[in-house]
């Protein structure tokens, strides 16, 4: 991605607005987060994989999910239900955004952002728990109060993940 600066507004906004979709998760207000997404979303999470150089650490054709909004708002509506068993009781989680990075695309106005995600999260009273870590590339689309999220494409940062289940977004 080539780095183009946006206005130090353009930036701060956008900075709250990834503070806000955090908090929505970590609140498990999954449907008002399900609101952040334009229609048309493309949410895809590639397998990532150890190979020497110079073929490609993903594996965009298999992932650990490919989602579109009527898939994530089946999969929200779940987390409500006594059949989510992966989310019951449900995980406590903290997801920290940082590393904002943006390039405007378009005279439409939509930017392409990069963001780092760290999610902490708790499944026990035994003081276990799991860091996810990685890479989220945003589609961001101008589109009500803020923006919307076309598209969202994020690159965990391990081979093998050492969680049990993956039935939290990210």
């Amino acid at each position: 991605m080539s780095r183009s600066m946006v206005d130090l507004e353009t930036r701060v906004a956008l900075e709250d607005f990834y503070i806000h979709e955090a908090e929505l998760l970590d609140d498990r207000r999954w449907e008002d987060w399900l609101d952040l997404f334009a229609d048309d979303i493309e949410y895809t999470a590639p397998i990532r994989v150890m190979r020497k150089m110079p073929a490609s650490d993903t594996v965009d054709e298999l992932g650990h999910f490919d989602d579109t909004k009527a898939s994530l708002t089946l999969r929200a509506k779940r987390l409500r239900t006594d059949v989510a068993w992966c989310e019951d009781p449900p995980s406590l989680t903290r997801r920290f955004i940082t590393n904002v990075r943006v390039a405007e695309v378009h005279d439409s106005g939509e930017m392409l952002a990069k963001t780092n995600m760290l999610l902490y999260r708790s499944r026990s009273d035994m003081g276990a728990y799991d860091l996810i870590v990685g890479e989220r590339q945003d589609l961001l689309r101008p589109g009500g109060a803020d923006w919307l999220i076309a598209r969202r494409r994020i690159l965990i940062d391990q081979a093998s993940m050492s969680t049990k289940n993956l039935g939290v977004f990210l």
